[in-house]
């Protein structure tokens, strides 16, 4: 009884036309229906009413914006028509520990032409001979039944889906902002010219100091033609000096 108290007094503090999800495990329903959950929640998306003791469908509000639908561990046997005329937009649909025994139970789906996956698993039906290949003919809409394809391909998590948009989001972001490269690029331009402002430095410094060898290299030069000349002229001095000499020598024997 607090329980059911608890759960009207939250449906009827919350703005029903706001509501895109609505989790209602575990309440109890009342003849059928629960207390305060009606057709105002015009914007609902998902609604979870697993183990409230639900027996029929009958008092379902009109949800046309509802995509999934959680009824797993109730009482539901039969009625499944209502769902196409007040959910007509369901891609999703459990129905897994409910009363579900025969195939003709199930075949009121086909009027959800959206419906993608359907779980019926923990069901009596389940145990019929070539259950899956006959419900995969039956509801030729579905991908996925408890789970699986018909190749037994599991079937995605929604939260999975969910991940890949934030991905797709910070992609665009990317996008938007301009690849990383370009600016990595542009450091190494800015690196690259102030390398070669080094390099011209140290050549002008190079050829500055070469230039200074040089001159000094042409002083020697100089110093050592000029050193030669003297050793030159010294000889011709000298050579003189000897021609004279046997000439004097002479002279002096003449006289």
């Amino acid at each position: 009884m607090e329980m059911k108290k608890r759960i009207n007094l939250e449906l009827r503090n919350r703005a029903p036309e706001k509501v895109t999800e609505l989790v209602l495990d575990n309440c109890r329903s009342s003849n059928g229906e629960i207390e305060g959950l009606n057709d105002s929640f015009k914007e609902l998306e998902f609604l979870s009413m697993a183990n409230v003791e639900l027996t029929s469908l009958a008092k379902l509000p009109t949800l046309s914006k509802l995509r999934k639908l959680e009824l797993s561990d109730n009482i539901i046997s039969g009625g499944l028509e209502v769902l196409a005329e007040r959910c007509p937009n369901l891609t999703y649909l459990n129905l897994s520990g409910n009363k579900i025994k025969d195939l003709g139970t199930v075949e009121a789906l086909q009027n959800l032409k959206n419906l993608k996956s359907l779980d019926l698993f923990n069901c009596e039906i389940t145990n019929l001979e070539d259950y899956r290949d006959s419900i995969f003919e039956l509801l030729q809409q579905i991908t996925y039944l408890d789970g699986f394809d018909q190749e037994d391909n599991e079937a995605p998590d929604s939260e999975d889906d969910d991940d890949e948009g934030d991905e797709g989001d910070d992609d665009e972001d990317e996008d938007e902002a301009g690849p990383p490269g370009e600016y990595e690029e542009e450091d190494d331009e800015d690196d690259g010219g102030s390398d070669l402002g080094e390099g011209e430095e140290e050549e002008e410094v190079g050829l500055s100091y070469l230039m200074k060898e040089e001159i000094q290299d042409e002083d020697d030069d100089d110093d050592y033609v000029e050193e030669g000349g003297d050793e030159e002229e010294e000889e011709g001095v000298r050579g003189e000096k000897r021609k004279r000499d046997p000439e004097d020598e002479g002279e002096e024997e003449d006289d």
